[in-house]
């Protein structure tokens, strides 16, 4: 089976796009682990993506904006949050890559329930808050209802570009997820500009998600990349 290949740019969208999202200040931080601690988190039909022998983790926070829904324009307040999401990479039988979300952190109850409604997203509903002095990002999620699903991620993001890098391509360059509807599993398509990326420092990370996730050890050790990008706008479709 041929894996599509790995590219910076993304590929077209068949016919219009149904949502758009604006994400800025993603700090990426990521972990190698054993794609067999993945492979039971997936959905159906799916296998781990692996690169150098070995899948990843992702721990994501940014800011989430100028959100709209089937050619809505953009929705003031409830279309404006922070979210930090726990997500894995993931083939299809057909050699498709893409990603799949363990959990996504967000502030707005009615952005949380829309999510899980139109797209069957694990969202939750949280405290989330970013705290920005300059090049310095301060990340926080507490979720509603529970003690242990909280995050602090604080970064420094540097001016030092990421440019044909084939794991960092592999860990950004994602232009579809995977998600679980009731009896199958569907991809959903997305489309942007290449990412700017640049490398970043983790000044300290306090979570509980990874451990939520699955990746109780994760937190404790150092991430294996870590990268920063001021954002990008994203169309989602077919």
């Amino acid at each position: 089976m041929a894996l599509d290949a790995i590219t910076s740019s993304a590929p077209d969208l068949d016919g219009r796009s149904v949502a758009s999202q604006r994400w800025s200040h993603l700090v990426f931080l990521h972990w190698r682990v054993e794609a067999a601690r993945v492979a039971p988190l997936l959905p159906a039909g799916l296998r781990p993506d692996v690169i150098d022998g070995s899948t990843w983790v992702g721990l994501i926070p940014f800011v989430l904006d100028r959100a709209t829904v089937f050619g809505s324009p953009p929705v003031p307040y409830f279309g404006d949050f922070v979210e930090i999401n726990v997500r894995l990479y993931a083939v299809d039988e057909r050699g498709r890559r893409g990603v799949v979300f363990v959990s996504l952190e967000a502030s707005r109850l009615a952005a949380v329930l829309a999510a899980r409604a139109i797209f069957a997203l694990p969202y939750m509903w949280s405290r989330t808050t970013l705290e920005r002095d300059g090049e310095l990002f301060d990340y926080r999620g507490d979720r509603h209802g529970t003690s242990d699903a909280t995050s602090r991620i604080v970064a420094r993001a540097t001016t030092v570009a990421v440019h044909d890098d084939p794991v960092a391509d592999f860990l950004t360059a994602r232009w579809a997820l995977f998600t679980r509807v009731p009896g199958r599993t569907v991809r959903l398509r997305n489309h942007h500009e290449p990412w700017p990326l640049f490398e970043a420092q983790l000044v300290s990370l306090d979570d509980r998600l990874l451990a939520r996730a699955g990746f109780a050890d994760l937190a404790g050790l150092a991430p294996d990349s870590v990268l920063y990008s001021p954002g990008v706008t994203t169309r989602f479709g077919r």
